[in-house]
């Protein structure tokens, strides 16, 4: 199943979902948003391909524990970093999880989606080597 045209949205802030989807989809991504990392782990399969948006700052399991996770069940999926705060420790945890790019909020939507492209490429072009 090559889903990587998908972009997962992971922030528990209502109003960055629905802005980002609208934003995401008139880009033409397939998108599906989430509240929390626990909703992303139940729908969203290992051998699923594409994008996270993810916060780092999410109720319960934080944004740093999923790609944790993420990285131990083997998922290849590209994370971009989404927070509301820009210091040297969210700067660290980004580096940590390998994020292939961080924005602090509000994002904007060029540039998000210029990393979203890249990302995707370079995965494309990873996997068709």
């Amino acid at each position: 199943m090559n889903m990587s045209n998908y972009v997962f949205i992971v922030d528990d802030d209502l109003s960055v979902r629905n802005a980002l989807s609208r934003l995401l989809r008139v880009a033409g991504y397939n998108v599906r948003t989430f509240v929390c990392a626990e909703d992303f782990l139940d729908a969203v399969e290992s051998e699923m391909l594409g994008c996270i948006i993810l916060d780092l700052g999410l109720p319960g399991m934080t944004g740093e524990k999923l790609a944790e996770k993420l990285k131990d069940r083997g998922d290849g999926m590209k994370i971009i970093i989404l927070s509301a705060v820009d210091n040297q420790e969210t700067r660290r945890i980004a580096e940590g999880i390998n994020a292939v790019g961080f924005f602090r909020k509000p994002v904007d939507g060029y540039a998000l989606i210029d990393a979203i492209n890249w990302s995707l490429k370079t995965f494309n072009q990873k996997n068709n080597h």
